[in-house]
């Protein structure tokens, strides 16, 4: 048998990154290795680096265990993407989206992180069930990729959890009242589609730093968010 390591296997999900894991550790001494892709690849590594900082011990997240220039090495969490349980659970999986929307804007880090915005909370940037884990038991294991956080406002990531739905998961609309079950209300309309078209519009905008294709797939998104009614 050969004692040669094993590759790092990259995971799935994510487009501005490349995500890998130590493929023949212990599940204890497992390691993530993130290296960033696209615009502003280190401004995202710094932004990622100071949000996992001020979020230790306060918030489910990797744990940083080393960074330069190009990447970043967290922890393993144990859990399952939240957006393969979206399918055959989205009921309590929404709910814990909303209820960890809200826990993260009743934090208080105005005074205490360096992050790009002048809003009154710590906003994730990509946020919804494609950036959580959760346990066996449905608990929220971790919430990973923040490589967009920034400080904003509070509509900001629950409009983009209902985003997430909207556009990626549409049959599942009828759901999303447990996601505004767990956060605990349930803004305006016109708020929650301002705020999406809001973050369409910056995303527009870094992929037309990116590619071409990037940004024919963000303009097609601009369409088909204006288009959507509550």
């Amino acid at each position: 048998m050969s004692d040669a390591p094993v590759a790092p296997r990259r995971l799935p999900h994510g487009y501005t990154n490349a995500t890998s894991i130590d493929a023949d550790a212990s599940p204890q001494g497992r390691r993530v290795i993130k290296r960033y892709l696209g615009p502003e690849a280190a401004e995202r590594l710094g932004c990622e680096v100071r949000a996992l900082h001020a979020l230790a011990g306060r918030f489910p997240v990797p744990r940083l265990l080393d960074h330069d220039t190009s990447r970043i090495v967290v922890g393993y969490l144990v859990g399952v993407p939240g957006q393969e349980l979206l399918e055959h659970e989205p009921l309590p999986v929404l709910h814990a989206v909303g209820r960890a929307a809200r826990r993260l804007q009743d934090m208080d880090f105005s005074e205490s992180v360096d992050l790009p915005g002048a809003g009154e909370v710590l906003v994730h940037g990509d946020f919804g069930p494609q950036n959580m884990l959760f346990g066996d038991d449905g608990r929220l294991t971790g919430v990973v990729d923040w490589e967009f956080a920034h400080l904003g406002e509070p509509i900001e990531d629950l409009a983009w959890a209902e985003w997430i739905v909207r556009t990626h998961h549409p049959h599942l609309t009828d759901a999303l009242p447990a996601l505004f079950g767990g956060y605990g209300s349930r803004p305006s309309w016109s708020q929650r589609h301002s705020a999406m078209l809001a973050r369409c519009a910056e995303m527009l905008d870094f992929a037309r730093r990116w590619s071409q294709e990037a940004a024919d797939l963000w303009h097609q998104r601009v369409l088909t968010t204006e288009a959507l009614r509550e």
